[in-house]
This record gives C-alpha cells, sequence and structure tokens, in this order.
C-alpha cells in the first residue's frame, strides 16, 4: 500500500471559475479525478474507533470505504457506501459533511479535516459512470407499503424496504421525482440527472412511482390503507414558505425562496423562452442566510440579475449556511448585507389605471440596521434594531428565504394522526411511529426544514420499523 499523505490540507476540489460559472448552470465543483482522489484517501489515518462513522446519521461505514479507494477497488468502496446510503451521489454533493462526519475527523485537529464529501461523491460518481448493472430484486415477502414524498427520507425508506422484499409504492405530488433534491437545489450545485439516476435504480429494485398524486387531496392516508398497504410513512417535506408579514409582501416580484427556486431548477425558467414565467435581470434581495438564500441568491445571478444581495440580521458568524456555499456566492459577485433587517417593500402604484401590466411591481425595500443584544440563556444573542439607522435599497425583486414550515393537507385529512404548533407530525418515539397505527413519518415533515442526510436518516430509522413491526405481525 502506498505511503500515508499526511499533508494537511485537502486535496483541493477542482471547480469551474467564478467569473464563468456566475453564468451558467453547469456544475460548479467538477470532482476528483482517481489520483485526486487516491490521494486524498491516503491522507485517512484508518482510526480504529472510527470517530467519523459516528457523525454520519446513517453510519457509513467511512474508514473502510476509503481503503478500499486506497486499494484501488472503486466498485468495493461503492459497495460498503452504498450498504448503508441510498443516494450516494447526492450526499457526496449536498450534504453538511463539515458538521458532522468530517467534525470528527481525528485529521481535523492539526489540520484540515479527510474530505470524506468529495470521497464519497468520487466513488458515486465513478459507479454511476462504469457500472451499468441493474441491481438484482429480492424476493417479495407479501407486504405492501406505501410512501408518500419523492425527497431524499422518502427514496431512503422506499430503497430500505424495497431492499427487504417490500412491494413499495411512492406518491409524488409533482410531475417528477425527486422532492426537494429536484425543485428546491439548483442544478449547478446538484445536477438533475445525478437524482434520476437514483430514482431509476429504486424502480429497478421493484420501487414503484407514482407521479400527479396529492396525498390529501387525490387520496388521503386514510384511504391508502383501506386499499391493502400494510403500513404508510409519510416523507411529504417542508414545502409551506413563511413570510415576514411586512408591509408591501404582496407587490408583483416578491416570491418564496421555493417558488423561485422551483420555477428555474423543476420547470426550466432559466431557458430562452420558458413555460413558466420568471423575474429575470435588474436588482434583487433575497432575505436569509441559509442554504436555500445561498441558491436562490446564485440562481438569481444566473437567471442575468445586475446585483443580488443577501440580506441578514445577524453576522456571518451566526450565517447558517455552509462555509462553501458562502465562499462561493461571494466568489460569484453576491453582496451581504449583514445586521441588517427589511421593514417594508415599496412598489410602483399606478392608481388610474390599475389594469396597467406594471401596477404593484417592486421598486424597493427599506431597511434598518441591526446589532447583537446582551447572551440569553442558551448564549445566543438575539439581533435588535438600531435607532434611526433605515435606507433604502432600489429593487427589482425579492425573495423571502426564511423557513418552511410542514404542508398541512395531509394532517388536516387525516384522523388520528397528531401534530405540534408548528405543523410537524408527531413521533412518539426514535422510529417515526405517529400516534396512527400503521403510520411512520419522517424528515422535514416531523422536524421543519434540515439537512438532506438527517431526512435520510429518519427514513432509513422507520423502514427498520415498519420491517420490524409488519414481521412481527406475521409470526
Amino acid at each position: 500500500m502506498a505511503k500515508a499523505n499526511m499533508t494537511p490540507e485537502k486535496t483541493p476540489m477542482p471547480s469551474q471559475d467564478p467569473k464563468v460559472r456566475a453564468h451558467n448552470f453547469d456544475e460548479v465543483a467538477t470532482g476528483y479525478t482517481e489520483e485526486m482522489a487516491i490521494e486524498e484517501a491516503l491522507r485517512c489515518l484508518g482510526c480504529k474507533n472510527m470517530p467519523c462513522v459516528a457523525g454520519c446519521p446513517v453510519n457509513i461505514r467511512i474508514p473502510e470505504f476509503i481503503a478500499k479507494i486506497k486499494e484501488c477497488d472503486f466498485e468495493g468502496a461503492y459497495a460498503v457506501i452504498s450498504e448503508s446510503s441510498s443516494l450516494p451521489a447526492v450526499c457526496g454533493r449536498v450534504c453538511p459533511q463539515e458538521v458532522q462526519c468530517e467534525s470528527r475527523c481525528v485529521r481535523g485537529i492539526k489540520g484540515e479535516s479527510v474530505g470524506i464529501g468529495r470521497l464519497e461523491r468520487f466513488v458515486a460518481d465513478w459507479h454511476n459512470e462504469k457500472c451499468n448493472t441493474p441491481p438484482t430484486q429480492p424476493e417479495k415477502n407479501g407486504f405492501k407499503v406505501a410512501v408518500v414524498g419523492s425527497g431524499p427520507s422518502g427514496l431512503t425508506c422506499a430503497g430500505e424496504l424495497a431492499k427487504r422484499g417490500y412491494s413499495v409504492t411512492v406518491f409524488v405530488a409533482l410531475h417528477t421525482a425527486g422532492g426537494v433534491l429536484v425543485y428546491g437545489i439548483p442544478e449547478f450545485r446538484l445536477p438533475k440527472s445525478i437524482v434520476q439516476k437514483e430514482v431509476d435504480a429504486l424502480k429497478a429494485m421493484g420501487v414503484e412511482i407514482v407521479t400527479n398524486v396529492i396525498i390529501g387531496k387525490t387520496v388521503t392516508v386514510d384511504e391508502l390503507l383501506d386499499e391493502g398497504y400494510n403500513a404508510v410513512y409519510i416523507a411529504s417535506g417542508a414545502g409551506l414558505p413563511n413570510f415576514m408579514g411586512i408591509p408591501g409582501e404582496s407587490y408583483k416580484g416578491v416570491y418564496s425562496a421555493n417558488e423561485f427556486l422551483t420555477r428555474s431548477n423543476l420547470m426550466k425558467a432559466y431557458l430562452d423562452n420558458p413555460d413558466t414565467p420568471i423575474m429575470k435581470g435588474g436588482r434583487v434581495a433575497v432575505v436569509g442566510g441559509g442554504n436555500v438564500a445561498m441558491d436562490a441568491a446564485r440562481t438569481a445571478l444566473r437567471l442575468g440579475a445586475e446585483k443580488v444581495y443577501i440580506v441578514y440580521r445577524r453576522s456571518m458568524d451566526e450565517l447558517p449556511a455552509r462555509r462553501e456555499e458562502v465562499e462561493h456566492a461571494e466568489e460569484e459577485g453576491v453582496e451581504f448585507l449583514l445586521l441588517t433587517n427589511p421593514t417594508e417593500i415599496f412598489g410602483y402604484e399606478n392608481p388610474e389605471n390599475r389594469r396597467d401590466p406594471k401596477n404593484g411591481f417592486v421598486t424597493g425595500m427599506r431597511c434598518i440596521k441591526m446589532e447583537l443584544g446582551e447572551p440569553d440563556e442558551r448564549g445566543r444573542r438575539s439581533p435588535v434594531p438600531i435607532p434611526d439607522s433605515y435606507f433604502t435599497l432600489e429593487l427589482d425583486c425579492v425573495i423571502m428565504s426564511i423557513g418552511t414550515s410542514p404542508n398541512p393537507l395531509i394532517k388536516s385529512t387525516t384522523s388520528g394522526l397528531d401534530v405540534n404548533r408548528r405543523g410537524g407530525i408527531i413521533v412518539e418515539d426514535g422510529t417515526g411511529k405517529t400516534t396512527k397505527d400503521l403510520v411512520w413519518a419522517g424528515g422535514d415533515a416531523v422536524t421543519g426544514a434540515a439537512t438532506v442526510i438527517s431526512a435520510m436518516g429518519a427514513g432509513k430509522t422507520a423502514a427498520r420499523a415498519i420491517d420490524e413491526h409488519l414481521k412481527s405481525k406475521k409470526k
């Protein structure tokens, strides 16, 4: 075996030049070569106690798959990862490894941690490019399970159950499977072809995908159980956008980040003659500081915006987005207005002609500067406004990215399903079991907006619980 690589920094990830990528939707990071992957894998010390595994929500055997890379056994590495993860090519791109597995890496004590996410992406991409052998369909066990939602939690649960011989049907509200992976995350971060390959792999395992079905409207959870499904897993996500409730949010040109990204990602509004309208060009402000806000800001740039601002009421230290996404946004020209909070949106008014197509369009946003107050009992410093510090931004578009809530439709049409005050489905234990018999739930529908990998972890846990429950009944 080659000698260990004790370089303190990660092997750099090749990427497009910022000035070029800010004007296209091609993937920003272009991925490791085989040589780069081996070089980075040799930085792993192969710790016996494997602290990185404890930081992974789906418990991928990280040192084991990295050891395979060191041996140039890339397909063997994929086999190790796929035992724990149904979406390795996705996780390698969008999982926040820096606060999970990589945060536990011993190499991070005196330098940078091993690039676990970069290696996972390499392995998945290598497999997808080189291997076309369809997965083997397990023998059916006689049970049917319905999965509501095709985001990371739903797809993971479906894959885990399919491996165990269940007949699984995934119900999708939109016309394309993938959930937030296709409507929420832009092409330049997660190519849709990657998601489609993961969906196709599930289909090859026997999972049925049914699109254009809105659970709670087209059919209810109660009706699914009456139709012969032995269990239901609800993974409908958190797609209901939040707004600030400030004056002017009803003007044309004010979007939720969900709507803006869905129009661009799923409905391809970035094309020259799109089927769906979207604001292109002008001056854009994105309110919020999470990963979705970064996605919206960088998408607006690629759609031709002249200027894009991130407006966030706390400082850079509190900004919740991944550091990598923040750095990419800065490199591409997004301007960060920190410790700033909107108070009102202005628009063009024409009271003499309400049918004027320009009536009600955004023209600007009034903001106030903030400062961080004294720490509370948890040590968190809340932002407070600075008196007489108002200023106005001239704008053509405002995108609100201040969080989302679970859609209330499923809960309101399902008997015996309890929810909390935020609309999240209440689960009785760590398995995702809800207050309704034979119904489990997980992902953002339970927790509110969270990470892809945490949603996957919930789907994997629920699949295991469903399997144990149904097989115990068979006995």
